[in-house]
């Protein structure tokens, strides 16, 4: 496990990306055979460490390891299966880089503990605990930063019929409500994650993006995850693999509302968007003062 010197310093650059316009990277690292855009490229323990490690010199703050996919129709595995695959990629690359910031991606207790215990400064978990409500309190128990995502339903019938009165205002409210919960557990560092494409319709997920500062009332930093996903490739009519573009103007805009955190497969092309916005935070900056 990390030292508490390490953590608390992860912490502050949290609270920068939250604070300023230096707008923090998550690359996704998965090891599993079948998530939507890179199932199966990292299989081999050699090849996710060797991505991983290139993540990082490509810009990324965060490395993001899932080893259980949450695409609809997933092949569903067991704990020990996704410790397994998940293991020895977090101590390969702790090994490689001991300053690498690593977050495990889980919705369960037993994998996101392991985890923390080997080196993971995050916890990011999809069901916000409606999986497996041991979570919470892991996380509260191993004293990380959490990643709250809203999801209406399970990833196996989460986009059979989502509907919303007030997307944008139902998500608000659920955070405050398991922000509250989170605490109890004993969880206060929180990142808040929309959950672009989870339990959300196209016009839900391009609702929310447009209205992601509404979120900035809760004070907390914010996840997007919006690569490549089905609310761009779908609009544009064309493969997960060809939305590189589509994801680009799509992070130019959250950024302009308030992201904190882009959670991201194309490292460089989202470094490069964060530059240039804040380049332009910093010319409006100027121009206020003059």
């Amino acid at each position: 496990m990390r030292d508490i010197t390490y953590i608390d310093k992860f912490r502050e650059g949290l609270q920068n990306f939250h604070k300023s316009s230096d707008v923090g990277i998550m690359g996704i690292l998965n090891v599993t055979p079948d998530s939507f855009y890179d199932g199966g490229v990292n299989l081999s323990v050699d090849a996710a460490i060797a991505s991983g490690l290139k993540m990082k010199r490509d810009g990324a703050d965060i490395i993001d390891i899932g080893g259980a996919s949450s695409r609809p129709g997933s092949q569903s595995i067991n704990a020990s299966e996704e410790w397994a695959r998940v293991e020895p990629v977090i101590h390969g690359l702790l090994d490689s880089a001991p300053e690498m910031n690593i977050s495990i991606d889980t919705y369960r207790a037993e994998v996101a503990r392991k985890a923390v215990e080997a080196g993971a400064v995050l916890i990011n978990d999809i069901s916000a605990g409606s999986l497996d409500p041991e979570l919470l309190y892991a996380a509260g128990e191993a004293d990380v930063p959490y990643v709250l995502m809203h999801m209406r339903g399970r990833p196996d019938n989460m986009q059979i019929d989502p509907s919303y009165r007030d997307v944008v205002s139902e998500v608000k409210e659920w955070f405050k409500l398991k922000i509250a919960e989170l605490s109890e557990a004993g969880v206060n560092d929180v990142i808040i994650d929309p959950g672009f494409g989870f339990g959300k319709r196209q016009e839900d997920n391009y609702a929310l993006l447009n209205n992601l500062s509404e979120f900035s009332e809760l004070d907390l930093p914010i996840l997007v995850g919006i690569r490549r996903k089905s609310m761009i490739y779908n609009a544009l009519d064309c493969k997960p693999s060809e939305a590189l573009n589509g994801t680009t103007v799509n992070h130019a805009w959250a950024l302009e509302r308030g992201a904190s955190l882009l959670r991201v497969h194309d490292i460089r092309e989202a470094r490069e968007v964060v530059v240039l916005h804040h380049h332009l935070c910093n010319v409006k900056s100027i121009e206020k003062e003059k």
